[in-house]
């Protein structure tokens, strides 16, 4: 038989979707970290400075005094700055933002080439030779089971061959490679036709 098979399009979808939420999430931390909760910062110490005026007038008790955040709210109108009272933002805060900004930034690049990477491999069967997306070279008459306990739920299914006296297998992943079925299916057929002849073979040599 001959079949090539490649990357599927679901997979590449899930994986997209996966980068963008790397992606996004680094850019989400970074803007905080170091345009957002900045800017905030510096108009915290604006309305600090303005309701500990108020405070000291004996006009409001406390930050929290509606007079202080009226006071705020008319400058920032004045001033066009947000209106929503600002919070304090540290040098800890900001850290904390930007580190895990970085982390998930560089991750979503190394997972994008993770990605590009895994499109360069492929599944392919030549005639009576598979070639796994490792380069695991597999006779299909080698092949003495498949093993379906992942194909359900994952579309996975593992080729056990025999090599050397030993039994190994290979991964013959349908979601990932769209076209490994047809490989499954001809070692299932291959498999049963051996099965058959050797139940054959005893009823002709008698």
């Amino acid at each position: 038989m001959n079949v090539h098979a490649r990357i599927s399009k679901e997979w590449r979808r899930r994986m997209i979707f996966m980068f963008l939420m790397l992606f996004g999430s680094g850019v989400w931390f970074l803007s905080d970290g170091y345009y957002a909760w900045p800017a905030e910062a510096k108009r915290h110490v604006v309305f600090k400075e303005m309701a500990d005026k108020l405070i000291a007038e004996g006009q409001a008790k406390e930050a929290k005094d509606p007079a202080v955040v009226r006071a705020w709210e008319k400058y920032a109108k004045e001033q066009k700055l947000p209106v929503k009272v600002p919070k304090e933002r540290t040098a800890g805060d900001l850290a904390g933002q930007r580190w895990p900004g970085w982390i998930f930034f560089i991750s979503s690049l190394v997972f994008a080439t993770w990605v590009a990477w895994n499109h360069k491999l492929s599944v392919r069967a030549d005639g009576d030779m598979i070639t796994g997306a490792s380069g695991q070279k597999v006779n299909f008459d080698s092949i003495v089971e498949i093993d379906r306990r992942k194909w359900a739920d994952k579309g996975i299914a593992y080729a056990i061959y025999e090599d050397g006296g030993k039994r190994r297998r290979l991964t013959l992943d349908d979601h990932k490679f769209l076209g490994c079925e047809a490989i499954i299916l001809e070692a299932d057929r291959r498999i049963a036709a051996r099965a058959a002849a050797t139940e054959a073979a005893p009823s002709e040599s008698s």
